[in-house]
């Protein structure tokens, strides 16, 4: 007489496990995401569009009139060491009902901003480039999420640098995005799309706007009940005079800096003597900053006994001397304000703990703004100067 065989089907963590029974013996087969489970392997959720969100009023827009036709779109927020805001992203998902992801491109952009070919705008701002780059990027993504096409927040006319008709058409065809990329805002003002021609996306549903005003993107936002207007831009410090001084004179001194020297630069208080960095905390949330920028080699500046900035030294051609070490941190003390006051009342030297990888030391100081060497903080004046410069090495 032949054994019976009992088989018991049952699901176990999303798998479906066969269980026999055969003459006593117990036997099991895994069969992974089988005929009998609704469930497969996870996968990466898909949308109809990918769309370019900086954060501003009209990324946001022209994401939600594609949207508005019954289409999945997924936000990219681009993060360089000059921009991005990452953390927004659950805020953007409750305000504006936008799904979107951190898209991490500093080393890329980094590279681009240090050499781009089509220049730079008034202060530093490779903003041709920059567009350029990220739909390059975003068209690399399409397969990944089973998109179409792609969407950006351009207006013709609204930038002088980067949106004007001819600039325009230059992005596109650099990115080589020509039969993927739809601008919903000014749609009616371009030529029709793939995805508008083949009935995707209804044209009469898109826009025509053009030029600098604000009024029509106040008004769809009123439509869409937005109770917090985001700033037309995304915020971007190469735009800033401030910002650029400070990103020149870092290139200066190293021609080739990293995405984390750039982050570094744009935090809190900066300042220079000859190749020697200083960079030292406002606030508290710069010295944060500072302090997610900290590399091995760096000289970490910290008060022993009162609270007051974090400042690092970043050495760029070698060690500092200690003289160096101490004069920077007699500057650095000079701003918290409870050890300046209490060397003032007693007399007392400050003391400041110098962290470098493993090592560790403690200095005094006499906290002074007027120190014997000059702590310079960059200038915008420098920027014009360094383009010519650049632009003179390139002819």
């Amino acid at each position: 007489m032949e054994p019976a065989l009992l088989v018991c089907i049952i699901h176990i963590n999303d798998c479906v496990v066969a269980v026999g029974v055969l003459a006593g013996l117990v036997i099991q087969y895994c069969l992974p995401f089988g005929p009998f489970s609704n469930k497969g392997p996870p996968m990466t959720k898909k949308y109809d569009a990918l769309a370019l969100l900086s954060g501003g009023l009209d990324s946001i827009l022209a994401a939600r009139t594609i949207m508005d036709q019954g289409l999945t779109v997924l936000g990219l927020h681009f993060v360089t060491p000059f921009f991005g805001n990452p953390e927004l992203i659950p805020f953007w998902k409750e305000h504006y009902g936008i799904d979107a992801v951190a898209v991490d491109i500093q080393q890329k952009y980094v590279d681009m901003t240090l050499n781009p070919s089509q220049g730079y705008g008034k202060w530093l701002n490779p903003c041709i480039d920059c567009k350029i780059t990220m739909l390059s990027h975003a068209m690399a993504l399409l397969p990944e999420y089973g998109a179409k096409f792609l969407i950006s927040g351009e207006v013709v006319g609204q930038r002088p640098m980067s949106q004007r008709e001819d600039a325009l058409n230059l992005i596109t065809k650099r990115a080589d995005v020509r039969n993927v990329l739809l601008r919903p805002l000014c749609a009616k003002k371009q030529p029709i799309t793939p995805m508008e021609e083949s009935g995707l996306v209804d044209r009469e549903k898109l826009h025509d706007w053009y030029g600098r005003g604000r009024k029509e993107q106040y008004k769809l936002a009123e439509h869409y009940g937005f109770t917090e207007i985001p700033t037309p831009a995304g915020g971007c410090c190469l735009t800033e005079s401030s910002g650029a001084a400070r990103f020149v004179k870092l290139m200066s001194h190293r021609p080739v800096p990293t995405p984390n020297d750039f982050s570094l630069a744009r935090s809190g208080r900066q300042y220079w003597n000859g190749d020697h960095w200083l960079i030292f905390g406002r606030t508290a949330p710069d010295n944060d900053k500072i302090e997610s920028c900290i590399q091995p080699t760096d000289y970490v500046l910290k008060l022993v006994d009162f609270p007051g900035p974090l400042a690092v030294c970043r050495p760029l051609s070698g060690d500092w001397e200690l003289d160096v070490i101490k004069d920077a941190a007699a500057f650095v003390a000079s701003y918290a304000g409870k050890a300046r006051k209490a060397y003032e009342e007693t007399g007392e030297l400050v003391k400041v703990t110098v962290l470098r990888g493993d090592s560790e030391e403690i200095v005094e100081v006499i906290p002074a703004r007027e120190t014997a060497l000059p702590w310079l903080e960059p200038k915008p004046e420098i920027v014009r100067e360094w383009k010519k410069e650049q632009l003179e090495a390139d002819a």
